[in-house]
């Protein structure tokens, strides 16, 4: 992967990572970033939870899911869900060097990576998200890259996207428009949910991301 981040870039990113990882959320007694399963009280809780970006300035690739789940809630870390396939996918696709976990997710920032989601409520299904949410979503999306201005935006859900972007007939990949300097890509949704992508699809299309870097 190219890196066209200065030393003083990573500084920050690892500054801002380590100033993030202090107020992240964990469960009592437990060290941070230790895998722990939230209790169905705790998942009932979470609705009401909204999760922190992980975010930099001049990010290689910045991934954007589509909203909280309410494991990801619950726990305070991105695709947090054992079935989910984001992290095994990364892995695959070169993008980390070992197979993360949602735990680890603050630990993106350190490899130019970062996360996002169009919208900030957190729902048990993506599906229950309105048309008016997903809309309102791409907008406050579009104002978040151009001040943060990574280099790509990676988009992990075709529906969502082509609803939150106005666009019923983008298709996966390098997307024709960008925002401002940052290239748009749109990639399927990861969750385990999804039966139209498996694992192998998922790797190859996250790895032509990557090769585009």
């Amino acid at each position: 992967m190219k890196r066209s981040t200065t030393n003083t870039g990573r500084s920050r990113r690892a500054a801002s990572r380590s100033g993030d990882a202090k107020n992240d959320s964990q469960r009592p007694g437990l060290p941070l970033g230790r895998p722990w399963k939230p209790t169905k009280e705790q998942l009932e809780a979470a609705r009401s939870k909204l999760l922190k970006d992980v975010i930099a300035p001049g990010l290689d690739v910045l991934f954007c899911g589509i909203n909280p789940g309410l494991y990801s809630a619950a726990t305070g870390h991105h695709f947090a869900r054992p079935g989910n396939r984001f992290w095994p996918t990364l892995f695959a696709a070169g993008f980390t060097p070992r197979l993360f976990t949602g735990f680890d997710d603050r630990s993106l920032l350190d490899l130019g990576l970062g996360i996002t989601n169009l919208c900030a409520r957190t729902t048990p299904t993506a599906d229950e998200l309105t048309r008016e949410e997903l809309l309102e979503g791409g907008r406050i999306l579009r104002r978040k890259v151009l001040r943060y201005q990574p280099r790509f935006l990676a988009v992990v859900g075709l529906t969502a996207f082509r609803v939150a972007f106005d666009d019923r007939t983008a298709a996966g990949g390098r997307q024709p428009e960008t925002i401002g300097g940052t290239t748009v890509w749109l990639l399927p949704n990861p969750s385990g949910l999804n039966a139209h992508h498996q694992p192998a699809q998922l790797r190859t299309m996250f790895a032509e991301l990557r090769a585009a870097l």
